[in-house]
């Protein structure tokens, strides 16, 4: 945590980028298990990595998994879930997710367009959100900033959950990023990259400086 503030740096690929992350203040450390990503590590990679990491957080990133394939992702130890998908996701999926993991421990980030927000029926089934930049194309890792006075607004109406707001985000524009959502929990990836899965130790501490570590 930084001045109140918790940070995840997600898209990590390798022990060394995980400790940089960690070192700079990341108490939440993000690996991701969409294959179509650049940023993506395999189940069994994760596992050759795991003992070598630091002692944070642990969250795995994925893609409308099946049930199934969640559960196998829980054997592995991680802390939080984080689940990307559609809007028109059917709620059963949804809520099929948070039987597998615990809605305590499955983060959504629902893949919203402009005019849409967060379902109310998602919001009986996890404890925290993430909401991202829209891309028709993509889930997540676009590099662009998002909506946030969106976030203020969601935040503001459901402080019982934990928000948390991703999108673009770099040393340059975190501390505005802040104080026009009002976040308290972001997350970081391509912002602190020197390419895509490589985390640049120097863009790392420049963050964490202009959150005022």
């Amino acid at each position: 945590m930084i001045n109140g503030l918790h940070l995840k740096v997600c898209g990590l690929t390798s022990v060394a980028d995980a400790q940089a992350a960690a070192a700079a203040g990341a108490g939440y450390l993000g690996f991701i298990f969409h294959p179509k990503s650049p940023r993506y590590l395999s189940p069994e990679k994760y596992r050759e990595m795991k003992a070598g990491l630091p002692l944070a957080k642990h969250v795995a990133v994925c893609v409308e998994p099946t049930p199934v394939d969640l559960a196998r992702l829980g054997e592995l130890g991680f802390d939080f879930f984080q689940i990307h998908f559609n809007a028109d996701a059917p709620d059963h999926l949804v809520a099929a997710w948070a039987q597998t993991v615990g809605s305590n421990r499955l983060w959504l980030a629902p893949k919203l367009p402009a005019a849409q927000e967060v379902k109310p029926a998602w919001l009986d089934l996890a404890g925290t959100f993430l909401l991202d930049t829209f891309h028709p194309d993509k889930f997540g890792g676009t590099g662009a900033t998002g909506d946030w006075d969106k976030f203020r607004r969601h935040q503001t109406a459901h402080p019982q959950k934990t928000w948390i707001l991703s999108g673009g985000l770099t040393p340059e524009n975190i501390a505005e990023a802040i104080r026009a959502s009002g976040a308290k929990f972001v997350d970081v990836n391509s912002g602190v990259e020197s390419a895509p899965g490589v985390k640049d130790p120097t863009k790392l501490r420049a963050l964490a400086a202009a959150l005022g570590r």
